[in-house]
């Protein structure tokens, strides 16, 4: 039984094992040449990629006594996360390749994604916590990786936000299991409709306060902007993406397996969380001069669209297809635009990027592609991703919420269009554009186009994404 249970997590052991192997491999190599650390983290998520595809879960199945879910949800977030991963080494290629401290900076990056694929698939609220740790830890460390001021500000803000947070979420998990005597979902399920209410509600308020702080959305959101531009630029494109895939999955499985037979009306209370994270990021992100606290703001209204399917969880069956084709589409258009802006480091402001068309035409259309992917453009997968969870919530009688969401993506429109808008146009900017980093570059270049084909191929990717949440 051991060993069908390790092979059922290879993906999962793929990414550990490279995270070992890299930090040995590194302390031999020379210091300023340890890319095959970054081979081999590309060559593991390769590998967890094609195990995953190839083993695609049908009914589902647990490991080790329930803990942890072998299901469509962990599939997909296994697919997001190792397919973020490999854009995000590309990413950072110019900017830590060389550098004597790039094996770990890789292994922190392998590190920090097994914690967000583990969240995704935890049934076990001490796995949960666990994996919480696991996603946090190594992104305070990478926030900081750049040891200037900017780096460890954002750092600090980041590591005591987060241990709070932490904090909150073992107290939850103290209540609940107080509650229930049981941290297993299933168990959970059973037990939680007897327990005292107002303990249930304590202990499971808490608990969802950590892992939207994990996600980036209200009331913990403020670290998001500071670390986005404090930190180096592809670690702000890690943290607006990896954690947010196993915060928003662990919050689907957390609210539709263990808290609705509560009694209490859990989908309400994700509903208004939606609407007004939805309705900040965006409010401030209208006036922002800054191209990376702009993604920052915009990445947070994201998350508000994302939390929309989750409180139709259990309430319409496009519910958990929607959740994973839009943390699809959204991680990969949204890694495209940090590519642009990797590739060009010098450009920190809406008015640097001044006549971007004349002198880099693909990228200001990758860029483009981007945007207004994130907006919801169609055919881009954000649209399809956007459309579904739109659908869902309505089918989950959340009309108000829909209208809301729909009066946002308009009015998200504004602030691209204020990026979009100097770089098409004809007048260069007074600040030199540099010569974009080619491998940054190249993934913007490939990002732009697979955004596109998640929405063309949004049918058979909800076929795939359809399926029971095992608990």
């Amino acid at each position: 039984m051991m060993t069908q249970d390790l092979i059922r997590l290879l993906p999962e052991a793929s990414l550990a094992g490279s995270a070992v192997a890299g930090l040995l491999l590194g302390s031999y190599l020379p210091r300023h040449r340890q890319w095959p650390v970054r081979a081999l983290a590309v060559v593991a998520c390769a590998a967890g990629l094609v195990l995953t595809v190839a083993s695609w879960p049908g009914p589902g199945m647990t490991v080790f006594e329930g803990t942890y879910a072998v299901d469509v949800p962990t599939a997909g977030a296994r697919v997001v996360v190792l397919v973020s991963v490999l854009l995000i080494l590309a990413i950072s290629a110019e900017q830590t390749r060389g550098d004597r401290r790039e094996s770990e900076f890789v292994v922190l990056v392998l590190l920090a994604a097994l914690g967000a694929v583990l969240l995704a698939g935890a049934g076990d609220l001490l796995l949960l916590m666990a994996a919480y740790l696991l996603a946090s830890v190594p992104l305070y460390a990478l926030t900081g990786f750049a040891k200037d001021a900017p780096g460890t500000e954002a750092s600090l803000k980041y590591y005591l936000l987060g241990a709070l947070l932490g904090v909150c979420m073992l107290f939850g998990v103290m209540l609940l299991f107080g509650a229930a005597g049981a941290t297993r979902y299933p168990e959970l399920h059973e037990r939680l409709a007897g327990a005292p209410v107002a303990l249930v509600v304590v202990g499971a308020v808490l608990l969802l306060a950590g892992l939207l702080f994990k996600a980036g959305a209200v009331p913990a959101h403020f670290w998001v902007p500071d670390v986005t531009e404090g930190a180096r630029p592809p670690v702000g494109a890690l943290v607006t993406t990896v954690p947010k895939v196993g915060a928003v999955i662990a919050i689907y499985r957390l609210v539709e397996s263990a808290l609705q037979p509560s009694g209490l009306n859990w989908a309400l209370l994700v509903a208004v969380i939606a609407a007004v994270t939805m309705t900040l990021g965006n409010l401030a992100a209208f006036f922002q001069t800054s191209v990376r606290r702009l993604l920052a703001y915009s990445t947070i209204s994201q998350v508000g669209y994302l939390l929309m399917a989750v409180a139709a969880a259990g309430h319409s069956t496009l519910a958990l297809p929607a959740v994973l084709l839009y943390l699809g589409a959204y991680a990969v258009t949204n890694l495209g635009a940090f590519a642009v802006v990797c590739a060009l480091p010098g450009a920190r402001s809406l008015d640097d990027y001044r006549g971007l068309r004349g002198r880099h035409r693909w990228l200001a259309l990758s860029l483009v592609v981007c945007l207004l992917g994130l907006v919801g453009t169609p055919p881009t997968g954000v649209f399809a991703g956007k459309l579904t969870v739109f659908t869902a919530a309505f089918d989950a009688g959340l009309g108000w919420l829909v209208v809301l969401a729909a009066v946002n993506t308009v009015a998200s429109l504004f602030y691209y269009l204020r990026w979009l808008a100097p770089a098409l146009g004809a007048t260069p900017g007074t600040s030199p554009i540099e010569r974009p980093g080619r491998w940054a570059a190249t993934t913007a270049y490939v990002a732009a186009p697979l955004s596109v084909a998640a929405g063309i191929l949004a049918g058979p990717l909800l076929s795939a994404l359809h399926g029971e949440l095992l608990m």
